[in-house]
């Protein structure tokens, strides 16, 4: 069952499926991590693959950047391919003191700044959430690994460039970190009954002026797929 936006066809892609923002990066965990993957989908360059990890079937697909974007592949893939799980594996900038490059955050919640949930006509302002499944398998499974994880609410912002310079005020609500698709994600989750994660690797401290080249955000911070993918069932 193709879409405007993808080639695939109903059962190509897995129950589970983890979607990093970069193209790239899913054709980078496609080529390290999976055996007999296969590509489903190139649309607009939005690469797909499904193949196996560890026995279990899973796919991966970039989502581009931004609500918009995220928005329109995850509710197809909800919606059209029978998908019940989707991991946003990406990056965020890092608001909290408490973070540096390469920490890894898992979204508990997301707070925004985008009219996205408008469309839902609620008499007030809703609160997208991870699925707490996923959440609590995704913390166990970084405590295996050794890794630490930082646990918590995310901003997602409808601008990379803001003039406000607001990042300070949330700061002040104990907000981790601001990333630019989980809050679009969790909503389409929410609303097609289905499971959503957000795990994000810091690349950049805003606040501090500290930042990932672009090489290391596209072929590294494996931690945060290893955890994802430790999370398919």
């Amino acid at each position: 069952m193709a879409t405007a936006h993808n080639s695939a066809e109903k059962g190509d892609f897995a129950k589970t499926v983890l979607m990093p923002g970069d193209p790239l990066r899913a054709k980078y965990i496609a080529e390290n991590f999976l055996t007999e993957a296969r590509l489903v989908n190139e649309v607009r360059g939005m690469l797909a693959y499904t193949g196996s990890y560890n026995g279990k079937l899973v796919s991966v697909m970039a989502s581009g950047m931004g609500m918009p974007s995220m928005g329109i592949y995850s509710y197809e893939l909800f919606r059209f391919y029978d998908v019940e799980n989707i991991i946003r594996i990406g990056t965020a900038g890092a608001i909290s003191d408490n973070l540096n490059l390469r920490d890894v955050v898992l979204a508990m919640a997301c707070a925004t700044n985008s009219n996205f949930a408008a469309q839902y006509r609620l008499p007030g302002t809703p609160a997208p959430t991870a699925s707490y499944r996923l959440l609590k398998t995704a913390e166990e499974k970084a405590s295996l690994f050794g890794k630490t994880v930082h646990v918590g609410t995310m901003l997602c912002s409808d601008m990379f460039y803001d003039d406000a310079a607001s990042l300070a005020e949330w700061k002040k609500l104990g907000v981790l970190a601001i990333d630019m698709e989980s809050a679009a994600l969790y909503f389409n989750a929410a609303r097609t009954g289905k499971n959503a994660l957000c795990i994000c690797t810091i690349s950049d401290c805003p606040l501090r002026g500290e930042e990932c080249s672009a090489e290391e955000r596209q072929n590294t911070f494996n931690d945060m797929i290893k955890i994802a993918l430790e999370c398919v069932k």
